[in-house]
């Protein structure tokens, strides 16, 4: 393990605010047709799995573009490329369609 001060010093990231970052998730589950309720209610999506989805749009650096990403793309196959998210999206629309099938 590295000796702390052989470290650079590094300024934190500062977090976005919390609730621009709570309609960003949702509009993007929206957008990508993922129903964050219908998870929930199945338990593929639990309060720390939705937390933990708000916190890290909180840290993405490419979260100041998805409000116009959104805007442009009102429904989409996925995310874009950089959202830190989007393999979440992807899984949680997978499981809900598999279910929708009755193949769980």
């Amino acid at each position: 393990m590295p000796d702390p001060e052989d470290m650079p010093e590094r300024q934190p990231r500062r977090l976005g605010r919390m609730m621009r970052h709570v309609r960003l998730v949702s509009r993007m589950a929206k957008a990508t047709q993922t129903d964050l309720v219908e998870a929930s209610e199945a338990g593929t999506l639990t309060q720390p799995d939705w937390a933990d989805m708000v916190q890290t749009c909180r840290c993405c650096t490419g979260a100041d573009r998805c409000p116009e990403w959104l805007d442009d793309h009102p429904c989409a196959d996925g995310a874009p490329a950089y959202c830190l998210n989007r393999g979440r999206f992807k899984r949680l629309r997978a499981q809900s369609e598999e279910q929708a099938a009755g193949g769980v």
